[in-house]
């Protein structure tokens, strides 16, 4: 078995020329900070679903109208990509807003929460050990 399939090099090359292209060419001011997170494409190389981020977006009507601009965009965007890469076939685009990064925010910050609760139960519990003469825990 080779160890990178034609899929996962046409995919990295994807999401290297997407991400430039998204920041460069695509005129739409209601598009905001788009991060291009990750590309898979199809084993016959048909469709690729382009995984997409917005820096500090978070509301569900704006994901979903820079998702529309995106889409709409899709077409230039391949014909852009055609001319850049290599291929026979150039994948038709399918984007997608990537929940995992703002999944890892949530997440994160609820186990920074978790710690500072139990770190100030522990303080606590170390200073009522104190005053009644125990020895700390």
């Amino acid at each position: 078995m080779r160890e990178f399939k034609r899929t996962d090099r046409v995919a990295d090359q994807l999401q290297k020329e997407l991400a430039v292209l998204i920041q460069r060419e695509v005129k739409d001011p209601r598009l905001g900070m788009v991060t291009v997170s990750g590309v898979t494409v199809s084993r016959d190389l048909g469709y690729a679903d382009i995984y997409v981020t917005l820096l500090g977006e978070q509301d569900a009507e704006r994901i979903k109208e820079n998702l529309q601009v995106l889409k709409r965009a899709a077409g230039f965007l391949r014909s852009q990509i055609a001319k850049r890469i290599k291929l026979r076939h150039v994948p038709e685009l399918r984007f997608h807003f990537d929940e995992s990064v703002v999944r890892g925010q949530q997440l994160s910050s609820l186990i920074d929460e978790a710690v500072s609760t139990d770190r100030a139960r522990q303080e606590q519990d170390d200073a009522s050990a104190d005053e009644s003469g125990e020895e700390p825990r």
